[in-house]
């Protein structure tokens, strides 16, 4: 449930907490994970959530977006007004229903080359869940070895292109995912537009392939970088070459 003040003094912070601590156990998300995806202390982190500290509405919008979740229902008008959590995604996601999307739940084997180890495959998984504070379909990747890297954001599946978008977008800066819709055998091929750390602290754009394939509970999956001569490396760098070979994406030059 979402809070709703009648002005900010009267915000219950022990309903505020029991709120933080729901999206941390739905997205199976760490303290220390969502203190250092909003940009505060763990320590502030925990005093707000033991009620030692008072929360206060810049750490109110910080966990917002750390979580990628409203907590509070904003007054009529306001810029960040909350989802109507009428079970139907924004228009700026594509005006979906949790019926019309129910398909895309799940988890998912996502592949892409390894930035640090030429010739690899990049492994980790993809959770595809609906989120009811969002009132859209929201994506969470875990089982990296990078996990200051994962990512989580919001997605989108317009009626017009026929593709899904995985938007993440923190503080103006975005990384997207665009995929087909899946293959018979369950695999969304596409690219990922990212930034990609050079010498120092220099970040780069770069674009490459990606799949997700989806996982189904017996299924077994390697994760990391995936190197040659790993039992999983034919499969995966075939997957991987698929991408470009049939279609599903391409690159453009001048």
């Amino acid at each position: 449930m979402t809070v709703k003040p009648r002005n900010f003094s009267e915000i219950d912070s022990a309903l505020l907490s029991n709120r933080v601590r729901e999206e941390l156990a739905r997205r199976r998300m760490t303290r220390q994970g969502l203190a250092d995806a909003a940009k505060i202390s763990i320590s502030t982190l925990e005093k707000v959530l033991a009620g030692r500290r008072a929360f206060t509405l810049g750490t109110i919008v910080r966990l917002e977006e750390g979580l990628g979740a409203k907590l509070l229902d904003r007054p009529n008008g306001s810029q960040h007004a909350a989802p109507s959590h009428s079970g139907t995604a924004p228009d700026g996601l594509g005006n979906y229903n949790r019926a019309a999307v129910a398909w895309l739940e799940g988890s998912y084997l996502t592949l892409r080359p390894s930035f640090g180890d030429k010739g690899a495959v990049y492994a980790y998984r993809t959770d595809i869940t609906w989120d009811d504070a969002a009132s859209s379909l929201v994506f969470r990747e875990v089982e990296r070895t990078d996990k200051d890297y994962a990512q989580f954001g919001s997605v989108a599946v317009p009626h017009q292109s026929g593709h899904i978008y995985l938007v993440t977008n923190r503080h103006g800066q975005h990384r997207m995912i665009v995929v087909a819709r899946p293959t018979i055998h369950g695999e969304m091929h596409g690219l990922l537009t990212t930034l990609q750390s050079g010498r120092g602290a220099h970040l780069s754009p770069v674009a490459t392939p990606i799949v997700l394939k989806s996982l189904k509970k017996d299924s077994k999956a390697h994760y990391g970088r995936i190197a040659t001569g790993h039992p999983s490396f034919n499969a995966y760098s075939g997957l991987l070459r698929k991408t470009l070979a049939e279609n599903f994406a391409a690159f453009l030059q001048a």
